[in-house]
């Protein structure tokens, strides 16, 4: 069968009626193929350098080996190459070796396992014991929530949180409620308000597509006022967002009133992981009871960097600092072009192109001009909201924002993205 890739996505090899696994690899990878003909595979390309502001890239496909300016790292704060960092991570490894060789129930909990639980606790000004530490960001959700919340529970969330939100709720009843729409959410709770064992309410404090941040203060009034447990998964807020970096929470001053915070290690942290932040009591509970958690072999030593990089945000404010220098001058040219960009208020920059095929033409001609970026299409966005995505850095240069911006100008004059937007 003849298929029409000029409409495809991704989301449509997932489940192929009447296709076993195999024949679904094989239709995938006509679409790939596709992709690659058109010059629009802005996936999976080989990396030769560490994460940065500037990236190179190994020749591929139709990619030119060669160093490009980087959008797609999440290391908000460049502490990826951060000296005291690296020397954290080589200096434990050499101490303890490069793995944890068990899980943390039956010998693989050590003392810097301790150490970066305590470090968590104490970033967000909770009590020692109020913290677990995944191997993955992803886990520190999916797991969690798979762990706490049943068929006899619900989960209430935010139709754009994560996937690995969605992949935890699907052992429990689950309402979706219109993004950031305080109406919304307070109908949904009053309609469930005593249907239900446990109403979690689940949201990010800045979203990874449009970069806007949660209404907050309004979302744990009406949670609470509703019986309801409210988790905030802040993966992109914290080192971001707030006076100290301390996310969305601190930001709205309400650290101490969300009942649970998840976020990763992978971004402002500069590692490999995940944690989620709670009572004690809860803490222990998923120490025993989370299957991921309880069978996956511990972080490895490298996750002194996590504890080292923790105690930098404190230390060494100027990075935030930049960071916004950052934000605000390249929100601004991108403005002055006619570009839209929503309502982002974070280090996570889109550019509103809407169509799909007008969208992977603008990501080639950016990487065609040395700005490596990420096009965002369905589903991780909808059908018509199509953009580039880009995270913002403390260690881009104004010669890297500009040389973007001139790409962008550029594009804009052979694309019209800006009318389209």
């Amino acid at each position: 069968m003849k298929r029409d890739f000029t409409k495809a996505s991704f989301k449509d090899f997932e489940n192929i009626p009447n296709l076993d696994i195999y024949q679904r690899a094989i239709a995938h990878e006509g679409y790939l193929n596709y992709l690659r003909d058109n010059e629009f595979m802005n996936y999976r390309l080989l990396a030769t350098s560490g994460c940065g502001p500037e990236i190179g890239l190994a020749d591929q496909d139709y990619l030119k080996k060669g160093d490009y300016v980087s959008f797609v790292c999440n290391d908000y704060l460049g502490f990826t190459q951060h000296p005291a960092i690296k020397k954290a991570v080589v200096d434990n490894v050499e101490k303890y070796g490069t793995g944890a060789g068990a899980s943390p129930l039956i010998g693989g909990y050590f003392d810097y396992h301790k150490e970066l639980e305590d470090k968590i606790s104490d970033f967000f000004k909770r009590p020692k014991g109020s913290s677990i530490v995944y191997t993955t960001g992803y886990t520190a959700n999916s797991a969690s929530l798979l762990c706490l919340l049943k068929k006899d529970d619900i989960a209430i969330v935010d139709m754009a949180v994560h996937s690995s939100v969605y992949e935890g709720i699907m052992g429990t009843t689950v309402k979706r409620f219109l993004h950031n729409n305080i109406d919304d959410l307070e109908r949904i709770l009053s309609a469930t308000k005593d249907s239900y064992r446990t109403k979690m309410v689940i949201i990010d404090g800045v979203y990874s597509q449009d970069g806007d941040i949660a209404k907050l203060k309004e979302i744990i009034e009406i949670t609470h006022k509703n019986g309801g447990v409210l988790l905030v998964d802040d993966a992109h807020g914290i080192g971001v967002i707030g006076k100290t970096g301390r996310g969305a929470m601190e930001y709205f001053d309400v650290l101490d009133k969300v009942d649970i915070i998840t976020g990763t290690f992978s971004k402002t942290f500069a590692n490999v992981g995940g944690y989620l932040v709670a009572d004690p009591q809860l803490i222990t509970y998923l120490q025993f009871q989370s299957r991921q958690y309880a069978f996956s072999a511990s972080a490895s030593p490298a996750i002194a960097g996590v504890t080292r990089a923790i105690g930098l945000i404190d230390e060494e404010p100027i990075w935030q600092q930049k960071l916004w220098e950052n934000i605000e001058y390249y929100k601004k040219g991108l403005l002055d072009i006619g570009l839209e960009i929503g309502t982002t208020e974070s280090a996570i920059i889109p550019v509103k192109i809407g169509d799909v095929r007008k969208n992977s033409e603008a990501g080639k001609l950016l990487l065609e001009n040395g700005i490596y970026i990420n096009p965002i299409m369905y589903p991780a966005v909808s059908l018509k909201d199509s953009r580039i995505r880009m995270s913002l850095m403390a260690t881009h240069t104004q010669e890297h924002l500009d040389k973007a911006l001139n790409v962008f100008e550029y594009v804009n004059k052979k694309l019209d993205i800006a009318k389209s937007a």
